[in-house]
């Protein structure tokens, strides 16, 4: 007889749990798979002293193989659920396609940047959810203050050191806090020529800072931010976003180029396409974790609507406390129904308090409803997170300390580029890849529809930009070179008269006249051309030169050829739009917009071969 399958979709504070209890309730008898699109646990509390440059980022990534014995591990991002035939279809993190069939379902997938229709916002603003955008962010702010300290413009130093921050709840709070003391910090070293100080901005709508908890922790909050020279403004928020600064809902413009929006969560869009009934966007369940009418289907975390029984009417808040409880009870509710465990347990819960990290030895909490400040609370909040960590402890603890006893290393890498943490994202977690095929498109989304510098088909197209295929903007990181520059093909009509290909190498785009790949080219996954005779890989590309003619099109081709591995005829969520039109010299296609004229020209990413120029010399600072 076959082990039952249990399916976990998400590790996050609720997936990760219900993994983890299930391994230890069933012990091999049932097989359990846990679909996640990285290989880590993130503990979200501490980002934001990733951010800062306390705590390294695998600090705060705790592995999945590594902690969860007995549960098979698979890397994708969930794009359609079948519940009728019991299957789960994911992309994984290459554009390989698979399915998943369950016995039973436990739907974990998260939340996402809750996005506001305020013009600007979208394309200048960077959201707080995922170690790419903690990692964007401390880079940004490290190389902001360097620009501002290196010019004598007061007004361009007044911009580059002024960050805002939108959202003045648990996440806003401490990126304030921590955000301030780490750019004091650099001041302190390297003065400004303008001897001005960095600013950093924390504006809500609501009367008060942190107005989800209790009014003694806002009032703590508040007044540390304030003593650390936090502008603080409530009732005030974000009206218009543009490249060079915000127009506030008061009527302020304040020149910025750093604008963090961590106004709040809304669930994964992914339980919307499951035509169950919805509370809020999220999935309604009963106290059991478990969806009505659906006995093989469970829910947790920030994507279930969980009854609070001890307040009749509401819904258990979107928060890591309930999310890592619910995860608990779930993994025994599926553990009963499969006649593995005991009985079935409804979830009710006791608040066991609230802690605000304000950095150094400043904290506000409340643990067991009393209320602390100042160094016990700091105390208290830390000893809490090394108690909730499932893993890395020491190494955590390890860096509390030398950041207590030795500076700061303020240094950008450059890992993480602007348009790769795209706010318009249904999976912060992962940093988009230049040219990778989509997984689910995000409804109303035009085809190729980008929001922000360089920004189009992302990992996670539910709330991606394009359809799959599309490959980034042209003189973008990982996108081809711009028609009629070093590296790239002649435009057509040009000198040479040889159309320009959106692949890599510069052959005649597929659809044009004379277009069609080039032999001796291999078409990428989700490209328009079909495969010619490959190329050995580390190769460098040919010169323009070099490049074999283009064949004429053929009269039968389709217009949009099935990418490779993805199964005949089946449609996928969010599916279905038109392709991307070519782009031609006479009337080229709008890219999207640039990155911001003072972001530094990104560095080549690892490619197999040297990039060559049409001159035949090796671009300067390639491998």
């Amino acid at each position: 007889m076959s082990r039952p399958r249990i399916v976990i979709v998400g590790a996050g504070f609720a997936g990760y749990r219900t993994a983890r209890t299930l391994s230890r309730l069933t012990r091999h008898q049932a097989d359990i798979t846990l679909l996640n699109p990285t290989d880590y646990f993130l503990y979200l509390p501490l980002l934001p002293q990733v951010a800062a440059g306390i705590l390294e980022p695998r600090r705060v990534s705790v592995s999945l193989s590594g902690t969860l014995p007995r549960v098979r591990l698979v890397l994708g991002e969930a794009d359609g659920i079948d519940l009728d035939g019991h299957t789960v279809h994911y992309t994984g993190p290459e554009g390989d396609e698979g399915t998943l069939s369950f016995d039973r379902l436990v739907l974990a997938a998260g939340s996402v940047n809750k996005l506001l229709p305020i013009p600007g916002v979208a394309e200048h603003a960077h959201g707080f959810r995922g170690l790419p955008e903690a990692l964007y962010l401390r880079d940004h702010v490290t190389r902001q203050v360097e620009l501002a300290a290196a010019t004598d413009d007061r007004a361009e130093c007044a911009a580059r050191c002024t960050f805002v921050v939108v959202g003045a709840g648990y996440t806003g709070t401490e990126v304030a806090a921590h955000g301030q003391m780490y750019t004091d910090a650099q001041v302190r070293k390297h003065p400004m020529r303008t001897r001005m100080r960095p600013r950093w901005m924390l504006l809500d709508v609501a009367p008060r800072v942190l107005p989800e908890m209790d009014e003694r922790l806002s009032r703590t909050a508040d007044r540390v931010l304030r003593q650390r020279g936090v502008d603080v403004r409530m009732g005030t928020s974000v009206k218009e976003a543009t490249h060079d600064g915000v127009l506030l809902t008061d009527g302020t413009s304040v020149g910025t180029r750093t604008l963090v929006w961590c106004v709040g969560v809304r669930p994964d869009p992914l339980v919307e396409s499951l035509g169950l009934p919805m509370e809020r966007g999220r999935l309604l369940v009963d106290p059991h974790l478990q969806v009505p009418g659906r006995p093989e289907l469970f829910a947790c975390g920030d994507v279930a609507a969980v009854p609070d029984l001890n307040q009749p009417g509401k819904y258990t808040p979107m928060t890591a406390q309930h999310a890592w409880r619910h995860g608990r009870v779930c993994a025994q509710n599926v553990a009963a129904s499969l006649g593995i465990g005991g009985e079935r347990r409804v979830y009710r819960h006791r608040d066991m308090g609230f802690v605000v990290d304000l950095g150094g030895a400043k904290a506000a909490a409340n643990p067991l409803g009393l209320p602390m400040s100042g160094p016990a609370a700091g105390a208290v909040t830390r000893g809490y997170h090394l108690a909730a960590m499932p893993g890395n402890r020491v190494r955590v603890a390890a860096d509390w300390l030398l950041d207590a006893v030795l500076p700061r290393q303020a240094v950008q890498l450059g890992l993480v580029r602007s348009w790769s943490v795209p706010l318009e994202s249904a999976s912060p977690e992962v940093a988009r890849v230049p040219g990778k095929a989509g997984t689910r498109k995000k409804e109303g989304a035009a085809p190729g529809d980008g929001h922000g510098p360089g920004r189009g088909d992302g990992p996670r197209p539910a709330d991606g930009h394009g359809s799959p295929g599309v490959e980034p903007a042209k003189n973008q990181p990982g996108g081809e070179p711009a028609k009629n520059q070093p590296g790239g093909e002649p435009a057509k009509g040009g000198p040479g008269d040889a159309p320009a290909k959106n692949q890599p190498g510069g052959a005649s785009a597929k659809g044009r006249a004379g277009g069609g790949p080039a032999k001796g080219r291999t078409a990428e996954p989700g490209s328009s051309g079909t495969p010619g005779r490959s190329r050995p890989a580390g190769a460098p590309a040919k010169p323009p030169s070099t490049a074999a003619p283009a064949e004429p099109p053929s009269a039968n081709a389709p217009a949009e050829p099935r990418r490779p591995g993805a199964a005949p005829g089946r449609p996928r969520h969010g599916a279905g739009a038109a392709p991307t039109p070519a782009r031609s010299a006479g009337a080229p296609a709008d890219p999207g917009p640039e990155p911001p004229a003072d972001q530094p020209p990104p560095g080549p990413d690892i490619a197999p071969g040297p990039v060559r120029r049409t001159d035949g010399r090796a671009v300067e600072g390639d491998s």
